[in-house]
Formats: C-alpha cells, structure tokens, sequence
C-alpha cells in the first residue's frame, strides 16, 4: 500500500516511515509539511494518510478538510497521528470525515498493524 506519511517532527517522520516500510511492507512517502503534501496526494492519490495532528504549516483539520475537497484526493483514507486523546477530538476528526485515530505514544513495532485495523474498519 502506498501511504503518504506527514508529520513535521523529522525524528517521528524517519522512525515512523521505517516502521510502516520495514515492518508492515509498506511504500511510504514521508513530507515534514502538509502543504506540499496536499500538492503530491493531488499528483500521485496514495491508497492512504497518516499525518500528524499538530503541524507547523496547517493543523490536521485543516489538512484533512482540503484533502476530501478535492475531486483528486477526496476518496483517500485519512489517518491521525496525535498526543491529544480526549474523546472530543476523536469525535471531532471523525465526524470531519478521518477515518481513524492512533494516539502518540504508540509501538512502533504495531503502528503498521494498527494503521491496517483502522483502515479496515
């Protein structure tokens, strides 16, 4: 599966992608901005997201309300990463239309294994 992969934390991007590739055989392509990831999902539609919730460039509502407005990008799954675990952003970003949430800490031994769950749910 090919994922686009965001997050603006340059240590979480690299151990995040390795994981998903390594462990869960996935094709990653990892963006510090979600900006220019917006631009690559119009180019080249992944089968996914994974992006962080609090980015430097455009939080992740924001990311996910311009993904699902766009005729090219608007069937893709969106996934969130993020450190806020209260119910109300959960309920937030799926009434939004992401299609689920993995909380940070995670294992990055299962993050590939969880992002799969999500997606398949």
């Amino acid at each position: 599966m090919k994922i686009i992969l965001v997050d603006d934390d340059s240590d979480m991007l690299f151990l995040t992608s390795m994981a998903l590739e390594r462990i869960g055989g996935h094709e990653v392509v990892g963006f510090h901005s979600a900006n220019d990831a917006l631009e690559y999902a119009r180019a080249n539609p992944p089968d996914a997201i994974l992006t962080d919730y609090l980015m430097e460039d455009m939080d992740g509502p924001e990311f996910l309300s311009r993904i699902l407005a766009q005729e090219e990008t608007a069937r893709i799954p969106v996934v969130f990463l993020t450190a806020k675990t209260d119910a109300n952003t959960a309920e937030r970003l799926r009434t939004l239309g992401a299609k689920g949430m993995i909380r940070k800490p995670f294992d990055l031994m299962k993050i590939a294994e969880e992002f799969e769950r999500i997606l398949a749910g």
